[in-house]
């Protein structure tokens, strides 16, 4: 995707059984993880067409069997077992019309071009003309491993060392990415870094007028504050635009981070950004309860660094300076609002039936209503 980001998405793609901790070393202990489903009504593939790709692109005939991953506001997602053989399948959603927010192509691109970043999975198989399935999609590589959701095993709750470890190899992973040398990479042309933040704030605020189905005046507040605080713009990066703890896959001993998942959103621009939107999904104990009721994950648990912290830590640990993290923050909250409106909107709209999106215009206020409490109180 390129400035014109959209919708949110969250999937992936299988897990394994931890089987160390400091806390009861080992002993096997379940994780949280994602595992396929039947796919959902109105979301099913033509198998058969996409049998014949796989045979012509991936390896000899054999029968292929096609899960669902729960998860996933925009991209779907699916497991395709092609015999021995476990793929991963990515495309966009059904009857979606915002070409630019389901770009198969630009994440194909940025996957197939990140070798030196150890986490981006690897691309198999691309088809972009959309004939086989009726929209494009790609096919890459299944990680396994253990993705953190927002409801923890007692075990590793009870384990504040550990989460706080836990903490500390997401920001690692987040500055080793914006380290990434993204010419050498051949993604030089991805996005466009200058003036990055000001059209980020103008386009997330046109895309709210559009999607808008209720009237919330935190938005336009918000909306305002960010036009008006616009700080100056760091030196460029590959960012990722929705890096958070279900978007990342840790190794069975939660030493370390073996993936990072959903890459539609990555464009060249001031990291700092990225970091703002890692904070959006950040929610920490004195939250209001309907920010810790968002799904983003395990942050609110005890133990888990506060935003203070990551922000901390980010800093300390890429070089970066900055005297504007509110300003990060806010924007991280507001186009994390958007996101949902967007889905909202496709869901009041009638453009999908999927009761999931109903909801989602509680997460838009409460998105609002937390930025404009950080810009009140100057805080993150």
């Amino acid at each position: 995707m390129t400035d014109n980001d959209d919708d949110s998405r969250d999937a992936t793609r299988g897990g394994v059984t931890a089987t160390a901790s400091p806390a009861e070393a080992g002993r096997e202990r379940p994780l949280v993880i994602d595992e396929p489903k039947a796919v959902r009504p109105g979301e099913e593939l033509d198998v058969a067409a996409l049998t014949a790709f796989v045979v012509a692109t991936l390896g000899e005939p054999a029968s292929i069997r096609v899960e669902q991953f729960p998860g996933g506001h925009s991209n779907l997602t699916y497991l395709v077992r092609h015999g021995d053989a476990e793929y991963v399948l990515r495309r966009p959603p059904f009857g979606s019309k915002v070409k630019s927010a389901h770009d198969m192509g630009r994440e194909v691109s940025v996957l197939t071009k990140l070798g030196t970043y150890p986490y981006a999975p690897r691309v198999l198989a691309f088809e972009p003309t959309g004939d086989v399935l009726g929209a494009p999609f790609y096919l890459m590589e299944r990680r396994r491993g253990v993705i953190l959701r927002q409801k923890l095993p007692a075990w590793l709750a009870a384990d504040h060392a550990a989460l706080g470890q836990l903490c500390a190899r997401l920001v690692d992973a987040l500055v080793e990415l914006h380290a990434v040398d993204f010419e050498a990479a051949g993604l030089g042309e991805l996005g466009k870094p200058v003036g990055y933040i000001e059209r980020q704030v103008r386009g997330w605020s046109e895309r709210y007028v559009n999607a808008r189905t209720d009237e919330l005046p935190a938005m336009v507040t918000v909306a305002t504050w960010l036009a008006e605080n616009v700080p100056p713009e760091g030196a460029p990066a590959l960012i990722h635009n929705d890096f958070k703890f279900d978007n990342l896959i840790f190794d069975a001993t939660l030493a370390h981070v073996t993936g990072v998942l959903d890459w539609e959103m990555a464009t060249l621009g001031d990291p700092l950004m990225d970091l703002g939107t890692t904070l959006s999904y950040w929610a920490q104990p004195d939250d209001a309860p309907s920010m810790r009721a968002l799904p983003f994950g395990p942050t609110a648990q005890p133990g888990m660094w506060t935003r203070a912290q990551v922000a901390a830590a980010y800093l300390e640990r890429s070089g970066r300076r900055t005297d504007h993290l509110v300003f990060f923050y806010a924007f991280g909250l507001f186009k994390t609002a958007v996101i949902a409106q967007q889905i909202y909107y496709r869901f009041a709209q009638g453009l999908t039936k999927d009761a999931r999106f109903a909801p989602f215009i509680l997460a838009v206020r409460a998105l609002a209503d937390q930025a404009e409490l950080a810009i009140t109180r100057s805080s993150i």
